[in-house]
């Protein structure tokens, strides 16, 4: 098994969506690259992201690349549907540079790919988030997601 972090916006969705992909294992709600965890609880720079273990025999990295870009305007700077601001960045994290190599290919094999606001970046940590966001559509339904429920369901298995 192998492990990625795809950022998307808001992680509730992007977990509820990824988990039901071919290949996927395993998914943890988190946030990566950032710098500090401030008293308020606020993580300085980090991005919402989700831990995806997946199985490389069944799905590679350009496929979940262009799976998350199902679900993302990769145009978008810090915004993805009504969330704004840096930590609804999208992103593809990683600590191995083949998987970075493959999404940054992945990306450059697209048209407009100058305009694409996704970032490709090392992992340089990472933090899971508090049990109350793990699965967090699987116990709210109906919260806000700006993922259309059309896709959720799309590669439900």
């Amino acid at each position: 098994m192998e492990v990625i972090y795809l950022a998307g916006g808001c992680l509730w969705g992007v977990q509820a969506f990824v988990k039901t992909l071919p290949g996927v294992v395993a998914t943890e709600a988190g946030r990566a690259n950032g710098q500090t965890q401030s008293l308020a609880g606020e993580y300085d720079g980090y991005v919402e992201c989700v831990k995806t273990t997946f199985d490389p025999q069944v799905v590679s990295v350009p496929e979940l690349t262009a799976y998350l870009f199902e679900i993302i305007d990769p145009y978008s700077i810090n915004q993805q549907g009504q969330d704004v601001g840096p930590k609804y960045r999208t992103g593809i994290y990683s600590d191995n540079e083949q998987h970075l190599q493959s999404a940054k290919t992945f990306i450059a094999q697209r048209e407009d790919n100058d305009d694409i606001a996704v970032e490709v970046l090392p992992l340089a940590n990472y933090i899971p988030s508090a049990e109350e966001h793990q699965d967090r559509l699987d116990k709210y339904p109906n919260d806000y997601c700006h993922i259309p429920a059309t896709l959720m369901r799309k590669y439900k298995q």
